[in-house]
């Protein structure tokens, strides 16, 4: 099972005077969705930035399928063992919607030729029609671009989306619909989800629900 786990992670920026986060260990399950709440400056940037190897911990360590992060090619497990979606989309404004599901699949060898039908086929499953399909993101709602932004986090086969804020810039109406494709890709299709938010909300409709306050992590 390819699940992510911390073990007593702990990390201290540079010239700081206190950790960002501290002694923190939790297990990370496939098929299930894990909502982190709190507070700015609690600590929950940090720990998505280390469960996405864009940091190392400080102390402890960052688990994947049982092997330490600081012993893996961190290019290769962002590129195709985890996926993000974040708050503001990060689409490429100068690439179709389609071009933008397929832009992952051809960083990891896959030809445009094969890539095109996946992608359709993932964004179709999230709610897109062919015809916005050949629109660029600005055309698009945010609740529409946010459904690009998942398909997108799908087209690696990864099987750990880690969600920065994915609602924070949507409607309840969009919040819901966002929210229910996660939860579908977990308890349906074996997904773990982890969600950081400041919706309380948000956090309510998880499996797990968890709070950070004072780089710490406690079960809600």
């Amino acid at each position: 099972m390819a699940n992510l786990a911390l073990n007593h992670v702990s990390y201290t920026y540079k010239n700081a005077e206190k950790a960002a986060i501290s002694e923190i260990s939790q297990v990370f399950e496939e098929g299930k969705v894990y909502a982190i709440v709190g507070p700015s400056g609690s600590g929950k940037s940090t720990l998505l930035s280390l469960m996405a190897g864009l940091d190392l911990p400080t102390a402890g360590e960052v688990l994947f399928a049982g092997e330490s992060l600081d012993g893996l090619d961190l290019d290769r497990y962002r590129r195709e063992d985890i996926s993000m979606i974040f708050q503001a989309f990060h689409l490429f404004p100068l690439l179709t919607v389609v071009e933008n599901v397929c832009f992952p699949m051809e960083l990891c060898g896959i030809h445009p030729k094969d890539a095109k039908p996946r992608a359709e086929a993932l964004l179709e499953g999230v709610g897109i029609t062919k015809e916005q399909m050949k629109r660029f993101p600005a055309k698009l709602s945010g609740g529409e671009r946010q459904r690009v932004a998942i398909a997108r986090s799908l087209a690696s086969n990864a099987k750990i989306i880690l969600a920065d804020e994915p609602t924070g810039n949507l409607d309840s109406a969009n919040t819901q619909n966002i929210i229910e494709i996660l939860a579908s890709l977990a308890h349906e299709k074996g997904y773990c989800v982890i969600i950081v938010t400041h919706d309380s909300e948000v956090a309510e409709t998880a499996d797990v629900a968890l709070r950070m306050r004072d780089g710490r992590l406690r079960y809600d």
